[in-house]
């Protein structure tokens, strides 16, 4: 099929399939079918068909969407259209294991769709679960989804990734890197970075102004300098100067006590200092709807907080909540940024 087109009155959105070891084909079946997503944007879907159909399969549903097998066949118009790259035989996968085959397949449906968004056919990207193992073993210089994304996008431009609840985000300072290595990482420098992305971040996504509430490195944030003094020399000088830009920013608070502050509603976003500080916390409060966000790009991408589940893949029974939170995350913000762009 040729000349497939797309609804230019909603938002649309690049959906990779993720890892086909795991449950993202499952998972990509079911927002492909979900009357909520539906509504709120078209989707590209990159992947291949016979993948697709064996999510379906598992997952209990009917898809039926058109079908072309280049991007070059799209065009503005209405529809959600499967881009089938016929590049992987579902049948050569065991389910539930890491393969250099399933990570290049789940590679170069990231890599497409983000190549459609940079030149604009779509609004957002999302892609249901990767697993990194078998990227790595696809791509060995592969170290996470921002880093491949600036890689395909040929940037240097600060991007983060952030965590995300219905009325909570939690953002870090550092991300993938050992926990050895984090303190020489904490720089006011760096700090003042996340603080300004966390801040643009959630203006994008409607907070005006947000309220970011900053965690501590050490226990009890240093307690005075007692158990460290990366909170008197670097973290609250990075908030003070942000403070100085006009951000809403407060901090830093006890790392163990300050997501019970914003649960409560005393912030929109927590600031953590490396992964697991905030990582923890999200999941504790919502596995099952938790939306982890790249941004700092020109587009937004998202994808469920969870990842590729290999202990239920298969068995039909992965929640589809972080799924389509993510896709409805990324509708909200492309159709905010496609209004501002009309508006220009």
């Amino acid at each position: 099929m040729t000349d497939v087109k797309l609804d230019a009155r909603k938002p649309v959105l690049a959906l990779a399939i993720g890892d086909p070891a795991g449950v993202g084909p499952e998972l990509a079946a079911r927002v492909i079918t979900d009357p909520e997503i539906r509504a709120a944007a078209d989707l590209i879907v990159v992947g291949d068909r016979r993948v697709l159909s064996r999510g379906a399969e598992v997952a209990g549903v009917k898809v039926a969407m058109d079908v072309c097998h280049s991007s070059r066949e799209l065009r503005d118009g209405h529809g959600t259209v499967l881009v089938d790259l016929g590049h992987l035989d579902p049948v050569s996968i065991e389910v539930g294991v890491a393969s250099k085959e399933g990570g290049a397949f789940a590679l170069k449906n990231f890599r497409t769709c983000i190549e459609l968004a940079a030149v604009g056919q779509a609004g957002a990207v999302c892609f249901t679960p990767f697993n990194k193992a078998a990227m790595r073993m696809a791509h060995p210089s592969y170290d996470d989804e921002i880093g491949y994304g600036a890689e395909v996008l040929g940037t240097n431009a600060p991007a983060s990734e952030f965590n995300i609840l219905e009325k909570l985000w939690n953002g870090r300072v550092t991300s993938h890197v050992p926990l050895s290595g984090v303190a020489a990482l904490i720089t006011r420098a760096s700090v003042l970075k996340g603080i300004r992305l966390m801040n643009a971040s959630l203006r994008d996504a409607g907070f005006a102004p947000p309220r970011i509430a900053v965690a501590g490195l050490n226990p009890h944030a240093g307690d005075g300098g007692n158990f460290g003094r990366e909170e008197i020399e670097t973290i609250e000088p990075a908030i003070e100067e942000a403070k100085r830009e006009g951000i809403k920013v407060e901090g830093p608070f006890p790392p163990d006590t300050v997501f019970v502050r914003a649960t409560k509603g005393a912030f929109d976003g927590v600031l953590t200092m490396y992964h697991d500080q905030g990582q923890i916390a999200m999941k504790l409060i919502g596995f099952d709807s938790g939306v982890t966000l790249l941004g700092g790009f020109d587009f937004p991408m998202c994808t469920p907080a969870h990842g590729s589940a290999y202990d239920i893949a298969g068995k039909g029974i992965a929640n589809i909540g972080a799924s389509k939170a993510a896709l409805l995350l990324a509708a909200k913000m492309a159709a905010k940024r496609g209004r501002q762009a009309a508006a220009a």
